[in-house]
């Protein structure tokens, strides 16, 4: 890419797209591509279609897709995995037909086996079982991953996988119900210092490991491989993370350091757990030549700091 190349980040306001499209800004590039749900419906094939037709993009991002935590994938499956179909094939078809030198496909952690080997490592794709209240997500992010390299080999195309590790940062959705587990936590501690109340719900028995990369850093690592790497350097995907991972409920008690939030926190062990450990390996990435910047304390600071901004309008 240069500065004057024509890139579409695909979800610019969400989570990773929004990081990425900064990330863009701040390295001068100066001809981005985005549109709104309103603007463009991705699971309409002729309006995507059309779209390339007439911006004809050089470089695409696909960071849109329908996301949540384990509440939202168990309670909308069929949702989570029509409407990730549908964006995915037709993003990256109209890439295809309308000649974008390289694109990036952003999957999830949640595509390896729910009992994969710890860390799990790019070839542990399609080994096992996935967990099942994320399955049809998961099999969405699988299949774009493969439809990616599919084209790559048919076609010739320069279509490249990531896979980052949960994220978090500005622009996350805060919702109690359909979010994610920091960016709910982080609401549920601050509403509770507000209400003075006793203690604070978290659900599951905080045991399970997971890992959380703060989106500004993955955006960084989506532009250092686009700028750097074609599909064929790093394989049919590379991990993106940190490589270190923390229980929920050291999670949960780091929020709430953050926040000052001094009542108890109450584990609900009728809720799910989902996935005991998902932590990834980052080794081929970090052999690219690209690390994580971020700690996950000064990460949930900074967090926690835009929900405050969010909450305020």
């Amino acid at each position: 890419m240069n500065h004057d190349s024509r890139i579409y980040v695909a979800g610019h306001r969400g989570l990773a797209g929004s990081a990425i499209e900064r990330r863009l800004v701040a390295g001068g590039y100066n001809k981005l591509i985005h549109r709104t749900h309103a603007e463009l419906d991705l699971t309409d094939q002729k309006e995507v279609d059309d779209f390339f037709s007439r911006e004809k993009p050089e470089y695409v991002f696909l960071a849109a897709a329908k996301v949540g935590g384990i509440y939202a994938n168990n309670t909308y499956p069929a949702e989570f995995i029509y409407q990730n179909l549908m964006i995915e094939t037709n993003v990256i078809h109209a890439s295809y037909r309308h000649g974008v030198k390289k694109l990036m496909f952003l999957s999830s952690s949640c595509i390896y086996p729910k009992y994969a080997p710890q860390p799990m490592k790019e070839e542990h794709l399609l080994t096992g079982t996935l967990e099942p209240t994320n399955e049809p997500y998961a099999i969405a992010k699988i299949t774009g991953i493969k439809m990616c390299a599919a084209y790559n080999r048919q076609h010739g195309s320069n279509f490249m996988s990531v896979m980052p590790t949960n994220l978090y940062g500005p622009g996350d959705n805060y919702d109690l119900e359909n979010s994610h587990v920091l960016p709910a936590l982080i609401r549920r501690m601050h509403e509770a210092k507000i209400k003075d109340a006793k203690e604070v719900v978290v659900w599951g028995s905080g045991t399970p490991k997971r890992e959380f990369l703060y989106s500004d850093d993955v955006a960084d690592a989506c532009v250092f491989l686009m700028e750097r790497y074609d599909a064929s350097d790093i394989g049919e995907f590379v991990n993106i993370g940190v490589g270190k991972e923390l229980t929920i409920l050291e999670l949960a008690e780091l929020i709430a350091d953050v926040v000052d939030f001094r009542g108890e926190l109450v584990f609900d062990r009728s809720k799910p757990d989902g996935t005991p450990r998902k932590l990834l390996d980052v080794t081929r990435l970090y052999a690219l030549g690209w690390q994580a910047k971020t700690s996950i304390k000064d990460g949930i600071k900074m967090a926690y700091q835009n929900y405050l901004d969010i909450s305020k309008n």
